[in-house]
């Protein structure tokens, strides 16, 4: 699965990463809406709600094309920075973990993706139950997996953290940094 060739050239691919509920819709949402473009959301939760049955790991394939589909559909629609709540190194570091392996299409379909800024989210908010969220005494474990694989791959990293209105604050700052060169304000 490529890349979708029709995304706008100068669009900035912008990732928010980290364990289960540390406010990645809430903030994928409201980055979206203050930068007046799409985002993209996490298609597992919309495939996982709609089996009729636990989710087996023949699932994550699937689950990761639907991320991949979603993710350059909504591309096409952007204004200048596409933000995406999840991307497929979650899918990745999800696999290993609860199966022991990962796919080697998502390997090389997560090698074949370029994005300009991963925003990873610090497991410091409060857990907040959901019928899909399974470890709520795991997110520090997560969140060094997920900066381990991000230091690994060389992607332009910033760690967010605190409050809601602190998180927002310094993920608008690290965009903006991104767009500087564009010579656009929101």
């Amino acid at each position: 699965m490529e890349e979708n060739d029709e995304i706008a050239d100068g669009i900035k691919k912008v990732v928010l990463i980290g364990p289960e509920c540390t406010g990645k819709t809430t903030l994928a949402r409201s980055l979206a809406e203050y930068y007046g473009t799409t985002w993209v959301p996490e298609y597992a939760r919309e495939y996982i709600d709609a089996l009729s049955r636990p989710y087996s790991e023949e699932d994550l394939l699937s689950i990761a094309k639907g991320q991949l589909a979603i993710e350059d559909e909504l591309a096409l629609r952007a204004n200048r920075v596409l933000i995406c709540d999840t991307d497929l190194l979650v899918i990745k570091v999800w696999q290993e973990h609860r199966f022991g392996k990962c796919y080697p299409e998502i390997g090389e379909w997560i090698q074949s993706r370029y994005y300009d800024l991963y925003l990873l989210m610090h497991a410091d908010i409060p857990w907040d139950d959901d019928p899909q969220r399974e470890n709520p005494h795991l997110r520090d474990y997560f969140f060094d997996i997920f900066k381990k694989e991000l230091k690994r791959k060389g992607a332009n990293l910033m760690e967010i953290n605190g409050d809601f209105s602190k998180r927002k604050h310094a993920a608008i700052m690290a965009i903006d940094d991104l767009l500087k060169n564009d010579q656009w304000v929101p």
